[in-house]
């Protein structure tokens, strides 16, 4: 068989090709939902998108005989290690035809990228950061993916273990059938918990978008920073992420919990944007993507649980069951019929048993790897 080569991405034209490969890998693939091309190169852009401010990223291609048969990305976020002490190098991207020699050479190019910045170990896959799309899809094919979680093929897992990569966490994720959730239950708990911690929920105001945002960025870093794998996201990562995401949120549904008129927790559920994607098989928005923006964004019937955060010293008083509760009864008004959370990680037994007792079911698993780089 003949060679697979493994170069470095230079100029647009190799960057379009990275980012058009998912298109041939999953050609086919009812349930994979392709990606705005605008935005993935947004998303890759060094000037525009600030985690790169603290980060290093190499990408690469694999060829073989001139064909494009994979995709991968080396990264370096300096934020990450600084705040875990750590020397972590990450990898992301990932992309390949189900063949372990294409895999192996993308592999084995990252390591060397990442050996040659004094790392100790490789972690991924994220895209690009831990506070981006992470994780490999081990179970839950079936369906496609809500807004802003990956999708890759079966076979990637076993091109990943094959390696020697190692499960480090997984990440679940949960549906919520309109039918089958438990609200009179959380109903009930919800209004007992408004009343012993004179809690008030309030929604997003558009009007005063930046201010909102401050109330945010007071909370998140705070909320977890407890968390496996959490790293702060900079100032300027939260005014992009909620430039990014203004376009698609729906304010009855970006909450805030106050108490005596301090914000002191925020849930966001985003409409599944990908129900959209879905009917732009090109991934371009011109000439004719955004008539299907407009014909389908109204029939969107799934929602994701994307954030939820409250601060430490008023966790563990219930007020997650207030967002629950308010989110199920302002989504079924809208014609939702679903509702994702996730991602969950596997060692939050509180937020997985609470979720369970809503009568919510496991649908999604996503798995961290890791191996050493020694």
């Amino acid at each position: 068989m003949s060679v697979v080569a493994v170069r470095t991405v230079r100029g647009r034209k190799d960057l379009l090709r990275f980012i058009k490969l998912p298109w041939k890998i999953h050609a086919g693939n009812p349930h994979w939902v392709p990606p705005l091309i605008l935005e993935r190169k947004r998303l890759l852009d060094r000037r525009k998108n600030p985690f790169f401010k603290h980060a290093e990223v190499e990408i690469f291609i694999a060829e073989r005989e001139g064909e494009l048969v994979g995709r991968i990305a080396a990264i370096v976020d300096h934020l990450y290690n600084s705040f875990h002490q750590e020397k972590v190098g990450f990898f992301g991207f990932f992309e390949s035809i189900n063949d372990a020699a294409v895999s192996t050479a993308l592999f084995d190019a990252v390591r060397a990228w990442l050996k040659s910045k004094a790392l100790a170990s490789m972690q991924g896959p994220t895209n690009p950061s831990m506070n981006d799309e992470i994780g490999l899809l081990i179970d839950g094919f079936h369906d496609s993916p809500s807004i802003m979680l990956p999708y890759n093929p079966p076979y990637y897992a076993d091109l990943c273990e094959s390696y020697g990569l190692k499960k480090v966490m997984d990440l679940y994720c949960y549906s919520l059938m309109k039918d089958s959730m438990e609200h009179s239950r959380v109903d009930h708990l919800a209004e007992l918990i408004r009343r012993r911690n004179s809690v008030q929920i309030r929604t997003l105001d558009l009007k005063n978008f930046r201010r909102e945002v401050e109330r945010v960025k007071e909370i998140y870093n705070r909320a977890w920073e407890k968390n496996w794998g959490f790293v702060p996201l900079t100032e300027e990562e939260i005014d992009n992420l909620a430039e990014n995401l203004k376009p698609i949120l729906d304010p009855d549904l970006a909450l805030f919990a106050e108490v005596s008129g301090k914000s002191v927790g925020f849930a966001l559920a985003l409409p599944d944007f990908n129900q959209v994607l879905k009917k732009i098989p090109t991934g371009r928005l011109f000439p004719l993507g955004w008539l299907q923006v407009l014909r389908y964004r109204s029939k969107i019937d799934r929602i994701r649980l994307f954030a939820a955060g409250i601060l430490p010293e008023y966790q563990k008083r219930g007020i997650d069951a207030l967002f629950y509760s308010e989110l199920f009864h302002r989504g079924t008004s809208k014609g939702i019929e679903v509702g994702e959370a996730g991602w969950v990680l596997e060692i939050n037994t509180m937020m997985n048993s609470g979720l369970e007792a809503l009568n919510a079911k496991r649908c999604r698993t996503y798995r961290m790897y890791e191996m050493s780089l020694s």
